[in-house]
């Protein structure tokens, strides 16, 4: 973040030499080499085990269903589950099909097409229609995986068209983010669909909705078109879709009884098996606290039985194949237990994520079989067509033809009205036992218990003061590695010192904790989980990294319903008792943060504050900010809990702490804006209202120097 800039550029000290600094090592895992290899996966690590315990959990339940009145409550269970982890779906609003052009190809046709999912929300499509197919013909709705052209690939046209040849009408919908409904410009986002994807999802999880309900629903409008046609069988409509097309039509499949047939191809797994292989995938592959909730990947299978199901599965994919033969053995039971066993069916081949001759062929008897539909399921060349001869709209654009709805635009909205039902509640409400409630529950917390682990790892010296070096056991059980900044003589005050670029950034030659260390303070500078030594390390990468921010970690914690922001306060406390049992007798703690982990120490603050002063250097202004920007810092996404804004703000924390000496400077939007003084003013109105300034304040358009001065004038 911009303060550290500021810091040197306002610091001046004499008599250290920049070599003396540069030579000393200010790590603490790199001494205890058992740990040093996996140190930054430790947070994965703690959330894997998290996510262990609750799908053994899930496992026992399912391992003891043996009659079918067992599996159907079991059943009614996890479509209720579905219902709270997908959120509720909005009411059912006129389509408007718009048929923008038709092609004439041999044996087929194609109308291109877009209807409106939700008000002004246009989802993009072609229907394939056979020439020769039966009067009322079968129907599949084909789900793209993540493409950037959508099903205009020629990967997922060769499963289309071959479809086509075999007597069924097929309709091809493009995803949000892919084909059509690109929502970024390529200087806006890069990454693809799984940018597309995640960097919007994240505004949408915030907001207490998982971009699954966005895919699905489009799923289940798509159905409802298909009714609207004649040349539809109603009573015999599939569902296909590779890769995150996969991902959709497990969902769709799971949550429309219309849909007859399915076969979800290169997504099927195991959770656990994900997580021990590539981890959670990009944002709308994560339902809302699903694992929290036992979902696994059987479910989307063993709620529709015995409703025909297809697994088609690779044996190198990034989807472990392990997984996908689990699931099929687990979801045999359920078919068994209702009489049809022979209707949930695996299809393997040897290959990576990709599609096989093998397995579409597999595919086309299934829905031949199944959609009663009989024929040959020799796979077929076919004749590609162009995207351009598959647009729908003008240019390829339907956000920008039609001037439409983006995800972004849909979240935007409802994050308003969720600030407008906040901002309606009695002030007097907020500060409240109940908004500590809301935020323990919303973000995972859970307070810290048992002794603290404490590992003494060594001291240096600089001119001043000592610089000892600690692990400290937090409440995931992993250590983390502090610098205690300890001068020759202290002033009687120790400073928490976050620093969302690292405790070494932060003891650096004339940065803030040296500063304050010259002047007498004691300053205990950690890396939380995510940051420092304990980066933000993420098995495998992950498919949604974004300006270096794995998002995938942050779906994860989504996941558990363990906030990485939750992980955080539970180590502010930590920390604080650590230093209350270590420290001088009688020292007076302060907090002070920088950047994004303003919004962590908000929290701990706020959930159980030991701080007699809290400074926060570039805050968050609000977490609506992150909904309200499109295109927002990606960083601001750790520090962020998913669903909080259907319960609370920063600024509502702000109030709980608007009387405990509380120093604000340069609050900052989500695109990384500074706020002038009135715009400041406005968002804390109430705050500074109520205590009339006294304990808060809030500092706007600082330079280097005032900065500085400012927190160091509020910290005497």
């Amino acid at each position: 973040m911009k303060y550290n800039t500021w810091i040197v550029a306002a610091c001046c000290f004499l008599g250290l030499s920049d070599n003396l600094f540069a030579q000393e090592d200010l790590s603490v895992y790199g001494y205890w080499k058992y740990h040093q290899p996996a140190a930054d996966q430790l947070f994965y690590k703690s959330l894997s085990e998290r996510a262990f315990s609750q799908l053994g959990k899930r496992e026992a339940t399912v391992s003891s269903l043996t009659t079918k009145e067992q599996w159907q409550k079991r059943q009614a269970d996890v479509r209720a589950k579905l219902a709270r982890a997908v959120w509720p779906f909005p009411a059912k609003t006129p389509l408007n099909p718009v048929i923008t052009g038709t092609l004439k190809k041999e044996g087929f046709s194609v109308e291109k097409l877009y209807f409106e999912s939700r008000p002004g929300y246009h989802v993009t499509a072609a229907m394939f229609l056979p020439d020769k197919r039966q009067e009322k013909a079968p129907a599949i709705i084909f789900c793209s995986g993540h493409s950037e052209n959508g099903f205009r690939s020629e990967a997922y046209q060769r499963l289309i068209l071959n479809y086509v040849k075999k007597g069924f009408i097929v309709l091809a919908f493009d995803p949000i983010g892919q084909g059509e409904r690109i929502q970024y410009q390529p200087d806006e986002l890069k990454g693809g669909a799984t940018a597309e994807h995640s960097y919007a999802g994240v505004q949408s999880f915030i907001s207490g909705i998982p971009p699954a309900n966005y895919f699905i629903w489009d799923g289940i409008r798509s159905v409802d078109y298909l009714l609207t046609r004649k040349e539809v069988d109603p009573a015999r409509i599939g569902i296909a879709g590779r890769s995150g097309g996969g991902t959709q039509s497990a969902y769709i499949a799971a949550m429309d009884d219309r849909i007859v047939a399915a076969a979800p191809e290169c997504y099927i797994t195991t959770f656990d098996k994900l997580i021990r292989s590539n981890g959670p995938q990009d944002a709308e592959q994560n339902l809302m606290f699903g694992l929290e909730e036992g979902i696994d990947m059987a479910d989307f299978l063993e709620v529709r039985a015995p409703k025909p199901a297809l697994i088609v599965a690779t044996t190198r994919d990034i989807f472990a194949i392990q997984g996908a033969r689990d699931t099929y053995n687990e979801a045999k039971r359920a078919y068994k237990v209702f009489g049809k066993p022979e209707q949930i069916q695996m299809t393997e081949d040897d290959a990576g994520h990709a599609s096989t001759v093998k397995n579409r062929e597999a595919s086309y008897a299934f829905f031949q079989k199944y959609l009663d539909n009989p024929g040959s399921p020799v796979d077929q060349e076919v004749q590609m067509l162009t995207d351009e001869e598959l647009h729908v709209t003008p240019g390829g654009r339907v956000i920008t033809a039609l001037k439409g709805e983006s995800m972004f635009s849909l979240n935007e909205k409802r994050a308003k009205a969720l600030a407008a039902k906040r901002n309606a509640v009695n002030p007097a409400a907020n500060l409240s036992e109940a908004l500590r409630k809301k935020i323990i529950s919303v973000s995972g917390f859970t307070k810290p218990a048992g002794k603290i682990d404490v590992i003494f790892s060594g001291r240096l010296h600089r001119p001043d003061y000592a610089i000892e070096k600690y692990l400290v056991k937090g409440s995931n059980g992993y250590h983390l590695p502090i610098l205690w900044l300890k001068p020759a003589k202290s002033m009687g005050t120790t400073v928490l010192l976050l620093d969302d670029q690292g405790k070494a950034n932060a003891a650096q030659q004339d940065k803030l904790a040296d500063r304050l260390a010259r002047q007498g303070y004691e300053v205990v500078v950690p890396d939380l989980s995510g940051i420092g030594e304990l980066g933000s390390g993420f098995i495998n990468g992950g498919d949604s990294v974004i300006d270096g921010v794995p998002l995938n970690l942050w779906f994860f914690g989504m996941l558990t319903h363990k906030s990485l922001v939750a992980t955080r306060a539970e180590e502010i406390m930590v920390l604080t008792e650590f230093i209350r049992k270590n420290g001088t007798a009688g020292t007076v703690l302060t907090g002070v943060a920088a950047g994004t982990l303003t919004s962590d120490l908000l929290h701990a603050a706020a959930i159980h504050n030991p701080f007699g002063k809290l400074v926060l250097i570039q805050p968050l202004v609000s977490y609506q900010s992150i909904a309200e920007e499109r295109l927002y810092k990606p960083g601001f996404a750790l520090s962020a809990v998913p669903g909080a804004l259907a319960e609370y703000d920063l600024p509502d924390l702000v109030e709980t702490l608007a009387a405990k000496n509380l120093l604000m400077i340069n609050p900052v939007t989500a695109a990384g804006k500074e706020m002038n003084q009135q715009q400041a003013d406005s968002i804390y109105q109430r705050s500074l209202k109520q205590k009339q300034g006294v304990g808060l304040n809030v500092r706007c358009g600082l330079s280097y120097e005032e900065l500085l001065n400012s927190a160091l004038s509020w910290l005497r």
